[in-house]
């Protein structure tokens, strides 16, 4: 990780779990950390911790709603005016809601569509964009996915989210062959976990807390530092190789 010391990374969905777990982890490794979400709070309070154990990075909050592209444009603006550009992105925000194939809200699709996947593609582009414009041609882009994304879970409340997923194991292996085109060693990684205990389950079955509950108690499962974990790891790698997916679940996890 030491030729990431100083650089810039952008987190997308900074505040709470996952997010939160790799923005911590990458400011400890002595990188600038922009992270991002709708509510800068919890980041703010992060951010001061982070500070007070030592840590040789900065985690600098920036408040933006994902489902609106101009925010997205204006914050890669932001973020060329004040640290030049980006160098990791890390696009860890994500969303679902309990909205079925046959009974579902447009909206809630709709929704689940604009962060997941939309998002998801126009940091993307903006950060391949600013380091192209910098010759910046070892940065890394890591797109944190599910275990959805690569098989239907048997549940109707998570179906729409799972084709959101599964878009982004496609968009993840497009980019890499997009990139080997244009012969750029920007490198591109698929993390995919299993059940993490976060306040997912908790926001996804907002009206069923007893059963959000039941998911985290059924068996031993993840932790958001076992995904930051993985983040590390991957960006350790030699600029050489190229991790394409990270598949990880817990040991009890069935499917």
């Amino acid at each position: 990780m030491k030729r990431w010391k100083g650089r810039v990374a952008l987190v997308t969905g900074a505040s709470v779990g996952i997010g939160a777990a790799i923005a911590r982890a990458l400011v400890q490794q002595g990188m600038r950390v922009v992270g991002c979400a709708r509510n800068v709070d919890k980041i703010e309070k992060l951010s001061a911790e982070c500070q007070s154990a030592g840590f040789s990075g900065t985690l600098i909050p920036y408040k933006c709603d994902l489902s609106n592209e101009d925010e997205i444009l204006s914050m890669f603006s932001a973020i060329k005016t004040q640290h030049k550009g980006v160098d990791v992105c890390i696009n860890n925000a994500g969303l679902a809601h309990n909205e079925p194939l046959l009974s579902g809200r447009t909206e809630g699709w709709r929704n689940m569509i604009d962060v997941n996947v939309l998002a998801l593609s126009i940091c993307t582009r903006e950060a391949y964009k600013s380091m192209k414009e910098r010759n910046v041609d070892d940065g890394h882009i890591i797109n944190i996915n599910s275990m959805g994304g690569h098989r239907v879970v048997p549940s109707a409340d998570e179906h729409f989210y799972c084709a959101t997923k599964y878009a982004v194991t496609a968009l993840t292996e497009g980019l890499r062959q997009e990139l080997r085109e244009a012969q750029s060693h920007i490198r591109v990684t698929c993390i995919s976990p299993g059940i993490v205990e976060t306040e997912f389950a908790f926001r996804h079955l907002d009206n069923d807390p007893e059963k959000a509950a039941a998911v985290y108690a059924s068996i031993k499962c993840l932790k958001a530092e076992d995904i930051a974990s993985a983040v590390t790891y991957v960006l350790s790698a030699p600029p050489h190789v190229q991790i394409g997916d990270v598949q990880m679940r817990p040991v009890e996890q069935v499917s």
